[in-house]
């Protein structure tokens, strides 16, 4: 079966090239525990296969025989731009990477929709608006699900598609969209991945939820990767654990590597195993 790599070496390696294409993977973590430079790495690698096959194999290395680079890779942000992601990404990795992979990446700014019925000024997260027209653009009013749903189904198929964050859709159109929405878009994404062929990474902060809301999310999703702190002796490391992943689950308890401890370096986030967690 093809698989898709993640663009995390070492994870790719233990999965035998990446996840079976047609997945929807939760990337859940508390702040600064590495999920958010996990799905930065998936992007970035992913791309860059592409747009320098050099620079991929300086920092990446060869891919495996059963892994298949999505047509292209699109990355979704409910809050942000294209110079923000582009800003964080340059955290995360080596420049050159970077200026790399920002003109073939796809970008979607959700900022618009996201914000259109609260009380921040249009000028935030639109731009200063210099003429009536420049006030009629961006925002639908169907909202931020409507513009989400309706670029994920021309986009997502065959692709590599990031969404950050869906925990920031909590309370988003003036407080209509509830948790119920939340957990309902995730399963529904789980469903559409499968007919669509490609790799969903829809990343979600554990700290702006509960356990029972994070169960919800696990259960609605093909895989889950949680990121946390571990505290060891004297030497706090961050720590990746894989909740589920269906079909791929078992070749890794078989491993004994169901949980990695987690570095960055110049080619972004990668893993290690468990045994090495200290």
């Amino acid at each position: 079966m093809a698989r898709l790599p993640f663009g995390v070496a070492q994870l790719d390696s233990v999965l035998g090239g990446g996840a079976p294409a047609g997945n929807a993977v939760l990337v859940a973590g508390e702040s600064g525990a590495g999920a958010r430079e996990f799905v930065y790495t998936c992007a970035a690698m992913n791309t860059l296969a592409e747009a320098d096959p050099e620079l991929f194999d300086l920092y990446y290395g060869d891919l495996d025989d059963e892994a298949v680079l999505p047509e292209e890779t699109h990355y979704i942000s409910f809050t942000a731009g294209e110079e923000y992601v582009e800003r964080e990404l340059g955290y995360t990795m080596a420049d050159d990477v970077v200026d790399a992979v920002v003109g073939p990446m796809r970008f979607a700014d959700f900022s618009p929709e996201y914000f259109q019925l609260s009380s921040i000024p249009r000028e935030w997260y639109a731009g200063e608006a210099t003429s009536l027209r420049d006030l009629g653009k961006g925002a639908s009013r169907d909202g931020v699900l409507t513009a989400l749903g309706e670029y994920l189904t021309e986009h997502a198929p065959g692709n590599l598609v990031v969404v950050d964050s869906v925990t920031d859709l909590i309370g988003a159109r003036g407080g209509e969209v509830t948790w119920e929405d939340v957990a309902m878009l995730v399963r529904g994404l789980g469903k559409a991945a499968h007919s669509w062929g490609g790799l969903l990474l829809v990343l979600a902060n554990t700290d702006t939820i509960d356990d029972r809301q994070l169960g919800q999310l696990v259960d609605a999703s093909d895989g889950t990767f949680q990121f946390d702190w571990e505290t060891g002796g004297s030497k706090r490391a961050r720590t990746m654990v894989v909740r589920e992943f269906r079909g791929v689950l078992s070749q890794l308890e078989a491993e004994n590597v169901v949980r990695f401890e987690t570095e960055i370096h110049e080619g972004g986030l990668d893993i290690s195993d468990v045994r090495k967690i200290r």
